[in-house]
């Protein structure tokens, strides 16, 4: 169909329905979403109104927005945004998408800053900055600093704490996890790369769209978690705390990993456990160590 064809809403939506049917399980949800970009409007004004009449442009506009969807390309990278801990952040291709899992993550650093409002936090490969600006965005007396390898990402990320109004309270570090850093922080916050080199191959299509570096670490997904480990031991403060989000299966190996980093610390105190997600699933490591 032509884009001068995609004249009504309604007609480009059944259009859309059946490109998107083989690509996504919500193909009606994803169109409309889609259309309601295009028109600069809210989906629920797509809905009501099926005998909207788009212009050439919309309709070459909406063609191809479903056309790059149809071709597997993440439905936020064509949108631009995606919602996390309900606001707003810009992704691109650069960037990992953020994931509602990753809202746990965010809790649990925000519950361990109630106690220590003037926390020393750090985000290590921030990708969009969604963590950091979270953080920064809720928790006001909080010092945080965000590091990635990535040039582009860390681009992104700080276009997101512009569009918060936090810029000036990250401060934006391009590394390799914590290597160049020597400050001890209260709060070390990750989301690493934890899927293994196998499964990446049997990912959807989607997901292979996104930053491999961003996803993929080694054969058993376990090389940045450890790598981040041992250096997070020589850089947690006393009484600090370590979140690291970390692969479905994953937990028993990295509280073994975790006890072996933090060894110099076990006399004095140093305690590891798993926090599961809302499925049941092990999601986020904790390590603490005592005052």
């Amino acid at each position: 169909m032509t884009s001068s064809a995609l004249s009504a809403a309604r007609e480009a939506l059944q259009w859309a329905f059946a490109q998107l049917a083989q690509v996504t399980d919500r193909p009606h949800t994803e169109a409309e979403r889609l259309l309601a970009w295009v028109l600069h409007v809210d989906r629920t004004t797509v809905l009501a109104h099926p005998e909207w009449l788009l212009t050439p442009e919309q309709g070459e506009q909406f063609r191809g927005a479903i056309e790059r969807r149809a071709a597997n390309v993440p439905l936020p990278y064509i949108l631009g945004h995606m919602e996390f801990f309900g606001s707003e952040f810009c992704v691109t291709p650069a960037v990992l998408i953020p994931r509602p899992e990753t809202e746990l993550l965010v809790e649990l650093a925000l519950h361990r800053i109630q106690h220590q409002p003037r926390s020393r936090v750090v985000d290590v490969g921030t990708g969009s900055g969604c963590i950091a600006v979270t953080l920064a965005m809720k928790a006001s007396g909080a010092r945080i600093w965000a590091t990635d390898l990535s040039a582009p990402a860390l681009d992104v990320a700080r276009d997101n704490a512009e569009r918060h109004n936090v810029a000036k309270r990250i401060a934006w570090i391009q590394a390799d996890l914590l290597t160049p850093l020597v400050n001890h922080f209260d709060l070390i916050i990750s989301n690493p790369p934890y899927v293994t080199e196998s499964e990446w191959h049997v990912l959807p299509r989607s997901v292979q769209q996104e930053p491999r570096h961003a996803l993929v670490s080694g054969p058993h997904g376990l090389d940045a978690i450890l790598r981040l480990l041992d250096q997070a031991a020589t850089r947690l403060a006393s009484g600090g705390m370590l979140l690291i989000e970390i692969g479905a299966n994953q937990g028993d190996a990295v509280i073994t990993m975790a006890t072996t980093a933090f060894e110099r610390y076990a006399r004095r105190g140093m305690h590891s456990r798993i926090h599961r997600d809302l499925a049941g699933k092990d999601r986020i490591l904790e390590v603490s160590l005592t005052p």
